[in-house]
């Protein structure tokens, strides 16, 4: 994913850089300031993982990444061998393998039909490559941080943008043997300071396939081959690597080199998403309004008389006063739940501030993952404090109890799914499985930090002054009569999720896209005001149905706000399915394990999000509304 957020960083590095870096041996503090160059001065061009891009029929078939010195493809390395680049965690764990490579760049030196090497593919290796540019993988280079790009023209305004990324080959429609891209056109845009120094804006990269081969005198090598470079599968290859370099001055700045890289596809589809969310959420604040307003101001009104036919008439919500507030089944496993979601609560709207400020540059690679792998650390404080101080709050008595649950139930399932995803990758050789070195600096950040904040959050919660009901709970708890279909537990969970997702699933294309197929994403704008639409919707729709509820006479109303709000997540991973069938065509069951894999993390964490903003937003109404009548 290259959404500029899963691709950068933040300051919080400065906080484990110094404990991670024996383990994991790739952590930097990246600085944002521009580098000078002068003329004749090496500029290093850095190589990355090749990745899957859309096939010949727009397809995505495959997941898995590939290193760039995987020997199977048999590219030229440096003298000494690769070097690899310092990278963040989060680059780390996306997945992101950058070393030196053998192109030799001068600034302002044009150079022509330069061989990097000859190299010998033998059938079996030209198998494995030809089935990758098949499957669409496209090259990543990075030069002074810019990614190398191809120039594409946007249908709708005809105005031309940078695609990251460029083909390892090509194929057309019914072609056997595709042709494999060993000869690279590389056109680097600069922009003068002065007479001394400039700086890298842009990097195009035009890749061609030519059946170059080596003179055998020994004289220079002519790239003007006309026959392309096809690999054949049942004899070795003989492949001469080349490329060309081309500076092209610029007039654009060092701050804005950015732009043409973070293109919008259609900015009008975010704005209707946006204008779509708030038609639900005016529908609902409505609804909502002329609850609280009319109906419920009667309801307190009449229930606070003194007359004594209007008491006769008591029904509905305010017959329930002496059970709503009974501990819930389950309150352990529902208290650690609410401390998990209030974890990922603040770290997504932390995440989401520091990205609005402008401290995630897409050229700090992995810093967004980074930042929110470390906030959910930090935040395990609050997951330890919300988690005891409910857990009291119910009648829970033991301390220790609850701080192991709440340290080891939402992270322990989440390691456990990711090292099912890490075995996988590992198991067909792609390069994002993670280094035992990062998953052990992973580890010690769960137990040397997040585990002693839950600790200490866990015991402050703990000895805070307990939520006291309102109003007397009964010692016999009330039958709950019969609901009504659409009440009953499955059917009003699907009606409030749904509502949710509407306010979010059109930029969860966006974000989607940006995922599987290696796209910019920075609309971080509009991310925020989405989120904040999602958090009103959400608490609405639970407090208009725990409403409902309570005026059932059903009193469970604890379980059933965190489902109800939570079942948007039901949704998200249905959208899985459906963008699965339309957009991509895995070929391969570990492909399918690590996307389904990464898409049931991805529910579960919403689901527990979203839940307990439905919980609070339902405590908060529940308490509201039984403290403003009179109980005899």
């Amino acid at each position: 994913m290259k959404l500029a957020g899963f691709s950068t960083r933040s300051a919080g590095v400065l906080l484990v850089s110094g404990l991670l870096a024996p383990l994991a041996g790739a952590f930097y503090l990246p600085g944002i300031a521009p580098h000078d160059y002068k003329a004749g001065e090496l500029v290093e061009l850095q190589v990355n993982s090749l990745t899957p891009s859309l096939n010949a029929e727009n397809k995505l078939e495959s997941v898995l990444s590939f290193g760039f010195y995987d020997e199977r493809f048999h590219f030229c390395r440096p003298e000494g061998g690769p070097k690899a680049a310092h990278e963040s965690l989060g680059s780390i764990l996306f997945g992101d393998r950058i070393y030196g490579s053998a192109f030799d760049l001068h600034m302002l030196k044009d150079t022509s039909c330069q061989v990097l090497c000859k190299q010998t593919i033998p059938g079996k290796d030209a198998a494995f490559i030809n089935d990758k540019i098949m499957k669409g993988y496209n090259y990543n280079w990075l030069i002074d941080g810019l990614p190398a790009a191809t120039v594409k023209v946007d249908d709708r305004t005809q105005d031309q943008f940078y695609s990251v990324g460029f083909g390892l080959g090509s194929s057309l429609a019914g072609q056997l043997v595709p042709h494999f891209h060993n000869h690279y056109d590389i056109t680097v845009q600069y922009h003068t300071l002065d007479e001394v120094h400039h700086r890298v804006v842009g990097v195009v990269v035009t890749p061609a396939s030519k059946s170059t081969e080596m003179p055998k005198d020994g004289g220079d090598v002519s790239c003007d081959a006309a026959e392309p470079m096809n690999l054949h599968e049942d004899r070795d290859n003989q492949v001469v690597f080349t490329y060309s370099v081309k500076w092209v001055p610029s007039e654009k700045s060092w701050a804005t080199r950015w732009d043409a890289y973070l293109h919008a596809v259609d900015p009008r589809i975010h704005w209707f998403s946006l204008i779509n969310s708030m038609v639900i959420v005016v529908f609902l604040s409505a609804m909502l309004g002329l609850i609280l307003m009319r109906t419920l101001r009667k309801d307190i009104a009449r229930y606070n008389s003194e007359d004594a036919e209007d008491l006769q008439e008591d029904f509905g919500w305010k017959l329930v006063h002496g059970d709503v507030f009974r501990p819930p089944q389950r309150f352990e496993l529902l208290s650690v739940i609410l401390g998990s979601g209030y974890q990922l609560f603040w770290m997504v709207v932390t995440t989401l501030v520091i990205a609005l400020l402008g401290f995630l540059s897409p050229s700090s690679r992995g810093s967004l993952t980074t930042a929110m792998l470390l906030l959910f650390i930090v935040y395990g404080f609050s997951a330890g404090f919300n988690s005891a101080h409910l857990y009291h709050s119910f009648g829970g008595l033991s301390l220790k109890r609850i701080i192991i649950m709440t340290a080891l139930f939402v992270p322990g399932i989440c390691w456990i799914a990711m090292m099912i995803i890490n075995l996988c990758l590992a198991a067909t050789h792609s390069s994002a499985a993670a280094p035992i070195g990062t998953l052990l600096g992973v580890m010690a950040l769960w137990f040397a930090i997040s585990i002693p904040l839950t600790i200490c959050g866990a015991y402050l919660g703990f000895r805070r002054k307990t939520i006291d009901p309102p109003v007397r709970v009964n010692q016999i708890p009330r039958q709950v009569p019969d609901q009504p279909w659409y009440l009953r537990p499955i059917p009003s969970a699907l009606m409030g999720g749904i509502l949710s997702f509407g306010a979010i699933f059109i930029e969860l294309y966006f974000i989607m896209n940006s995922i599987w197929f290696h796209k910019v994403y920075y609309v971080f704008g509009f991310l925020f005001l989405v989120f904040t639409i999602l958090v009103i919707t959400t608490a609405e729709v639970t407090v208009l149905l725990t409403y409902f509820h309570l005026c059932a006479e059903d009193y469970r109303w604890h379980w059933r706000s965190v489902y109800t709000a939570g079942a948007s997540a039901f949704y998200v991973f249905v959208y899985g399915v459906l963008f699965y069938f339309s957009r991509l065509r895995l070929a391969s069951y570990a492909s399918l394990i690590i996307y389904f894999g990464w898409m049931t993390i991805a529910c579960f964490l919403f689901f527990i999000l979203t839940g307990t903003i439905g919980f609070v937003a339902s405590h908060m109404f529940v308490r509201k509304i039984y403290s403003a009548i009179k109980i005899d």
